[in-house]
């Protein structure tokens, strides 16, 4: 069986990097796509930012503190999706077999693909050159034989990157990655994996199966298998909605009780309206609540029934809100998803998600 050949394309800083375009005054300067108020938050950062230390999800003041000369731009998202499917039309002349994870990123498998080029490599290349010259945009690749090395190798030689593993350097490759570049791993299961004493992929890779699954319980068999370099999930040009949720940042931090329920009544309304819109189900809910220090925590129930009108989901989330203690504890935000839709049941290839920040959406 022939091996596939995986593309994964990742526009470098792109938000900022539109901004930067469009603005000839912005280019070469510090620069964070978001909101610079008080309770702002970072949504994208240009490179010149990040050398700074400036990271998307930080709080407008931090990023501030370390950079002080930084410029906020608001964000456009719908410039950003006009220029995303301009993208993905380039990916087209290549390849219909295309799954998105967000705006600026995707895979292609180029296995069969239209314009019967032979090599993986020179296809990326292309598809660099021409986001290059028709849009005056950078993006980086990565080339191999499964999602997981594609993913790992566009992230290697960042920005302007193009990188390929091939199948004899794929072990040679992982053994030598940090653990916290493994897609999946967190700073949470990160700090896990390091009391263990796994901090590479080789020592992940010296890890039985029943040990990882003991302590990770069945992502446990992913990292088995990505330390092993298998990944037999496909390229899926067709991906079902797995959530929808909705969050508010707070004007001030908040621990009286009455004040916290009537935030949650308003997520929870706003819930149910994008519900509506996007006329999506699922049964289980999720609240995520971030406190003043930043630090954050989610709690989940899964009932019997679709989860879709305010009656239903408006006293689970005031039981999730039970096990939180926040009197001394005071909340910035809170935010509501529904997720695990029924369709996706039969279709289920793995556990990971890409998440991306969206202005009004999960961070």
């Amino acid at each position: 069986m022939s091996l596939r050949k995986i593309i994964h394309i990742d526009m470098d800083a792109f938000y900022a990097s539109v901004e930067q375009r469009d603005n000839p005054e912005l280019r070469g300067k510090p620069l964070a796509v978001g909101y610079s108020e008080e309770r702002g938050v970072v949504a994208a950062a240009s490179y010149e930012a990040r050398r700074f230390g400036v990271r998307s999800a930080m709080s407008s003041l931090k990023a501030k503190r370390l950079c002080p000369q930084l410029i906020f731009v608001r964000g456009r998202m719908d410039v950003y999706e006009s220029v995303s499917r301009q993208i993905h039309e380039i990916f087209h002349d290549y390849t219909d077999v295309i799954e998105p994870l967000s705006l600026d990123e995707a895979f292609l498998d180029v296995t069969e693909n239209k314009r019967n080029i032979a090599l993986a490599v020179d296809i990326a290349r292309e598809i660099k050159q021409r986001i290059r010259e028709k849009l005056n945009l950078v993006a980086s690749a990565g080339v191999s034989y499964n999602k997981f090395l594609a993913k790992i190798a566009s992230d290697y030689r960042k920005p302007d990157g193009l990188c390929t593993i091939h199948p004899e350097q794929a072990l040679d490759f992982i053994a030598q990655l940090p653990i916290e570049s493994f897609w999946g791993v967190g700073p949470v299961t990160a700090k896990r994996m390091h009391f263990l004493g796994i901090h590479n992929g080789l020592q992940l890779r010296e890890c039985s199966l029943e040990m990882l699954i003991a302590h990770f319980g069945k992502v446990g068999t992913l990292y088995y298998e990505c330390a092993r370099g298998t990944d037999d999930r496909p390229v899926e040009s067709v991906r079902i909605r797995k959530s929808v949720g909705c969050e508010r940042t707070l004007e001030r931090d908040i621990s009286l009780h009455s004040s916290v329920i009537i935030e949650l009544y308003h997520v929870a309304v706003e819930l149910v309206e994008r519900l509506q819109e996007a006329e999506f189900t699922g049964n289980t809910l999720t609240l995520k609540i971030k406190f003043h220090d930043f630090s954050q925590i989610t709690r989940s129930i899964t009932q019997t029934q679709e989860l879709s009108t305010l009656d239903c989901i408006l006293p689970l989330a005031k039981e999730l809100l039970k096990s939180v203690s926040y009197e001394q504890h005071p909340i910035r935000l809170i935010g509501l998803s529904v997720s695990n839709p029924k369709e996706e049941a039969e279709v289920q290839h793995g556990v990971w998600e890409q998440l991306s920040f969206e202005f009004s959406d999960w961070e």
